[in-house]
């Protein structure tokens, strides 16, 4: 693997929990105990995206072991270093450094990573992520992408769009949402900041119990308002994958994602999709691709977004089979204004044989260690390297130490 050599360091902070430290507006917010379990079990996951010379910020450093095999496969190895060392490390703090790249900005991020933004490059130190700004909670929001979504469809003439019937609307009160639900029937309600299948609770029967319209009215309550969208015919998740510079947005490629029968995030595809899928849905996606990808664009540097952000960012899409049973796709079902996982898959993918089709997956089942389950897979599936690609294995992403609960890995 050839690099570039920058002359200062990145550093980076995997901290998922963004989209709802901006829910929460508090410099002081906290994950709860599992969402804190999670970014620390997964804490090095930023070093796909780094280079030799930057540092992953963790709570623990990860083994040698874990490394060593990394390495001999071909990955690049940031520095690593230890989050608490960001109230003490003095050499650490005063080092030149070029950005800072949390997962996320928020109000916390930002408290978090004060210490080091003096010995940063004027490059950052002149960018919108600098500093918090109220414009990046609105740019966060789903209400923002609903925005997005309308100028998309208005400046399309195609007829595979969502039909205007199926549009997400905003609901602030009980009868909003049983207005929607009178339209709609199943329906799907989103919490304005949330993220990777979090905050969602669908609507499936009524009258609504109880409890559901207590967690309904606690969103409503906390965020000012929730979104509502028809529960629709699900075929396919993709993310149009983007970097912002200087107010000019560049389309880095597609990810291809699975979640889970919650909505909740589960995995991605390597290498386009598994075999076996129509001609029609392949199709389709690539028409989706070629035709979406500069109206995508357009709308973002005429946005917001373009004046008030930098970096990375994905655009979720949906497609599904409307009553007539023809694709259609929601262009903008939601912004990450931040890392995904589906730009991860698209670093992986570079360690791929050509022809070899992979899967980039997190694991979590509550009572079973990430060790365990490592151990068990590599047993099953191990891992068969030539001319330096993956031809076929499963490969642990993150530490398996016994504690670790929540892992990454890639099974090709």
């Amino acid at each position: 693997m050839t690099e570039s050599t920058t002359v200062f360091p990145n550093v980076f902070l995997f901290n998922p929990s963004c989209d709802f430290a901006i829910a929460n507006g508090s410099r002081n917010w906290q994950p709860n105990k599992t969402l804190q379990k999670m970014e620390a079990d997964l804490a090095v996951l930023p070093m796909f995206f780094a280079k030799r010379s930057d540092f992953v910020l963790v709570d623990e450093l990860p083994d040698n072991c874990f490394l060593k095999a990394l390495r001999q496969l071909g990955f690049v190895i940031p520095q690593f270093i230890l989050k608490k060392e960001l109230s003490e490390n003095r050499l650490f703090i005063d080092e030149q450094k070029n950005r800072l790249f949390p997962w996320g900005w928020s109000p916390a991020a930002h408290k978090f990573l004060t210490p080091l933004k003096q010995s940063c490059s004027p490059d950052f130190q002149n960018s919108p992520v600098y500093q918090w700004s109220t414009e990046h909670k609105n740019i966060s929001s789903r209400r923002f992408a609903l925005k997005i979504l309308n100028n998309i469809i208005n400046s399309m003439s195609v007829d595979w769009s969502i039909e205007n019937s199926q549009l997400p609307i905003i609901c602030s009160t009980r009868s909003d949402i049983e207005k929607a639900i009178a339209d709609w029937g199943n329906l799907i309600l989103k919490a304005p900041w949330s993220s990777s299948g979090r905050g969602l609770q669908p609507i499936t029967k009524t009258p609504i119990h109880l409890k559901v319209w207590e967690k309904i009215n606690s969103v409503i309550s906390e965020q000012g308002f929730i979104m509502a969208e028809p529960l629709l015919n699900k075929v396919h998740d993709m993310a149009f994958l983007f970097e912002l510079k200087n107010g000019c947005t560049r389309f880095l490629g597609v990810s291809h994602f699975f979640t889970n029968n919650k909505g909740q995030y589960g995995g991605n595809w390597l290498n386009g999709l598994p075999e076996n899928q129509s001609p029609e849905l392949t199709d389709f996606i690539q028409k989706c691709i070629e035709v979406l990808t500069q109206p995508l664009i357009n709308a973002i540097d005429n946005s917001p977004i373009a004046k008030h952000y930098e970096g990375v960012f994905g655009i979720d899409t949906l497609i599904y089979r409307n009553k007539n049973n023809e694709l259609r796709i929601n262009p903008c079902l939601e912004i990450n204004v931040r890392h995904t996982m589906g730009m991860i898959s698209l670093r992986l993918e570079k360690w791929l044989g050509a022809d070899k089709k992979g899967v980039y997956k997190t694991f979590y089942q509550p009572g079973t260690s990430f060790a365990t389950f490592k151990k068990m897979m590599g047993q099953k599936h191990p891992v068969k390297i030539s001319d330096g690609k993956f031809q076929s294995g499963f490969l642990a992403l993150t530490p398996s130490n016994e504690s670790a609960q929540f892992g990454a890995y890639l099974l090709v």
